[in-house]
């Protein structure tokens, strides 16, 4: 197995042990065995359970990445495609916490540590929420000041939005998935009464 390989596998292991045990109760020793390895190699990728957690965050931040990189891609009107980039992220986010079980708990308990991986999956999806906006205001769509300051203002909304959305707190009933019309009347109209 190329080391490449043995590196994703021993961090799917964590991610399912984290998942089923929480960080807490997972050690190293319980990653060795599930991959059915040894300590040794566990150790030569990885030097504390802290560093492959945080690879199972950015493992599972990519993966996000790679899904919104294809809605961002697609081919729809640059409103349309924010629509459906907030509406995706949300459910793609939701998604995740809840695969991730006992994660789930550790993401809410230990919202610092996750913070702290998702700096650079942060930046790109301000990236993306840029190159919408930029999109927008070329084919006329959108009216935007600064589609910098912009992004970031959206992007910080949906993050204030993911704990809500998780917990179901956003809509009556916590099995409903988002609003779209409510999402996208508040993006694109706003709240002044015209």
């Amino acid at each position: 197995m190329s080391s490449v390989k043995t590196k994703d596998m021993l961090i799917e292991k964590a991610r399912q042990l984290f998942a089923r045990s929480g960080f807490e109760n997972t050690t190293m020793n319980d990653i060795a065995e599930a991959s059915q390895r040894g300590r040794r190699t566990l150790y030569t990728y990885f030097s504390n359970k802290k560093e492959i957690y945080n690879a199972v965050i950015e493992s599972e931040l990519e993966n996000l990445y790679v899904q919104l990189q294809k809605t961002v891609e697609k081919e729809h009107t640059a409103s349309d495609k924010l629509m459906l980039f907030f509406v995706s992220r949300l459910e793609i986010i939701k998604e995740v916490v809840t695969r991730n079980g006992t994660l789930k708990g550790d993401f809410f308990r230990d919202i610092f540590r996750v913070e702290n991986v998702r700096k650079t999956f942060d930046r790109k999806e301000i990236s993306f929420l840029k190159m919408i906006l930029d999109e927008g205001v070329e084919s006329n769509e959108f009216e935007v000041l600064d589609t910098m300051k912009t992004a970031r203002i959206l992007h910080f909304a949906l993050k204030g939005l993911e704990v809500p959305y998780i917990r179901g707190v956003m809509t009556q009933n916590p099995k409903d998935s988002i609003d779209r019309d409510t999402v996208a009347n508040l993006i694109f109209t706003g709240i002044i009464k015209k």
